[in-house]
């Protein structure tokens, strides 16, 4: 009977050490099987999560627009007074919902394709009409001089100025300034040029690329990285490292994404490559998230960050390269004197708030964030903010530009870029990705926990009735 009990004894302690090392066992054999499947799910070729997702966003974008109204537009053309504005928006539409073209799978490992630009106004969404009035800046007046400096052909330019009774400002519907108007101004001059201007003409029905990404078949690592954009590695418009095309679309990324990871991402609209860094753990529809940031030091002066430099095109706008927060664009914009900022100067310098009233920068409203699914380098929800401003330059050839006393940034509008994984894509996720690890996760803690409670507690127990009998 006593031999029958401590062999029972000891083969609960036995079994209970066997599920233990077998749970141990599971983790590095259930990472790897887990390391197997997402490889083979996040490779970007027909069949595979990735592609579907890839062909088609996995979630609805939006694109919200807020556009700075002129309070005291007499004032600022008058007598060169500071504009004092006001933000109206949202007006939002939707973008991204049709299907990358012209998709090659080349023979290299990458995947070439085109992405067409749409946007379709979404007034439920939206605080009003199209057709809702904004007063702004008048964008051919102050590109013109900036992209025809000659004296004389500014004289010229001021004589169709006056003639078409063209001012500073003007006020403009929402359709107008986004997609574009005939402007009076432009149609006075007797020349071939483009007599229509907007912030976004041309845009819809026109293409954005030719992108050529690496497919992650040869190397995962590589998955979703730009080989090149419009067939080349670089941009033309910076010098040295900033000219190049770097990161992902920022759709995706590289599976296995660790914290301490820089993730770089391309974007056309700033003309650059830009940079995420960690923030924080979210959870969005029971699925566990690294939230990336935008941080200040991708706007940050090269006074701060050195590397932003090659950035610094224009030394009389950021005087000598100490100003932060603005980004001189106008190389990629046919010499119209864009500049790109985060919202309301977010990150900006002091300096750049002294032309305009009205800015309220706020760290959750204007910061840029990608949240992303760290196993599988997915981007399940994201917002993509910037700011759209022309810079002014006192003229004292162009009547509407006497006036104006200093340059500065003068503020047109903010956007808000987002998409968020719908419940039934998160479901599909879940089911597919999320659920499977935890389920293996969840049995590797089981396995020990009650492997080793169950090989203590017999252990315990045989030692005691060893030590009774010998008693």
């Amino acid at each position: 009977m006593g031999c029958n009990q401590n062999c029972g004894l000891l083969s609960g302690a036995i079994i209970g050490a066997v599920l233990a090392i077998f749970g141990g066992a599971l983790i590095p054999l259930g990472n790897y099987f887990i390391e197997k499947t997402v490889k083979k799910e996040t490779v970007i070729e027909n069949g595979t999560i990735a592609y579907e997702n890839w062909v088609v966003p996995g979630s609805p974008v939006y694109r919200q627009f807020w556009f700075f109204n002129v309070e005291n537009p007499e004032a600022v053309m008058e007598n060169g007074s500071h504009p004092n504005l006001t933000q109206k928006g949202p007006y939002t539409y939707r973008v991204r919902y049709l299907p990358k073209t012209d998709i090659v799978e080349n023979n290299d490992s990458t995947v070439s394709f085109y992405q067409p630009n749409i946007a379709l106004f979404e007034p439920d969404m939206s605080v009003g009409p199209e057709n809702d009035n904004i007063t702004l800046v008048n964008l051919a007046v102050v590109a013109a001089p900036a992209m025809y400096q000659s004296g004389f052909i500014q004289s010229l330019l001021d004589m169709w100025v006056k003639s078409s009774k063209s001012k500073f400002l003007q006020t403009r519907s929402v359709k107008e300034i986004l997609w574009g108007y005939e402007d009076p101004f432009l149609k006075k001059i007797p020349l071939p040029i483009e007599k229509k201007i907007g912030i976004f003409l041309p845009y819809n029905k026109t293409l954005d690329g030719l992108y050529t990404i690496y497919s992650g078949k040869n190397d995962t690592s590589q998955t979703a990285l730009i080989q090149s954009y419009k067939k080349k590695r670089t941009l033309g418009y910076w010098e040295g490292y900033c000219d190049m095309v770097n990161g992902t679309d920022g759709a995706s990324f590289p599976p296995f994404v660790k914290k301490d990871e820089t993730l770089r991402f391309f974007s056309s609209d700033i003309c650059r490559s830009i940079y995420g860094v960690f923030d924080s753990e979210q959870s969005l529809k029971d699925i566990p998230l690294y939230r990336f940031i935008v941080p200040p030091s991708a706007f940050a002066s090269p006074l701060i960050t050195p590397d932003n430099i090659c950035f610094c095109t224009n030394e009389l706008i950021s005087k000598n390269c100490t100003l932060a927060g603005a980004l001189d664009i106008s190389a990629c914009k046919e010499g119209k004197p864009v500049i790109i900022t985060l919202p309301h100067f977010l990150y900006a310098s002091e300096e750049l708030f002294e032309g305009v009233k009205g800015m309220n920068p706020n760290l959750q409203e204007h910061m840029t964030y990608l949240d992303i699914e760290p196993t599988t380098g997915f981007t399940l929800q994201f917002a993509k903010r910037l700011q759209i401003n022309l810079l002014v330059m006192p003229n004292s050839r162009i009547t509407p530009l006497k006036p104006i006393k200093m340059p500065f940034a003068f503020p047109v509008l903010w956007l808000n870029e987002t998409g968020t994984i719908d419940d039934q894509k998160a479901e599909f996720f879940r089911s597919k990705v999320t659920n499977k690890i935890k389920l293996l996760h969840l049995m590797e803690a089981v396995l020990i926990i009650v492997g080793a409670v169950m090989f203590l507690g017999f252990m315990v127990s045989f030692i005691i009735c060893r030590a009774q009998k010998s008693k």
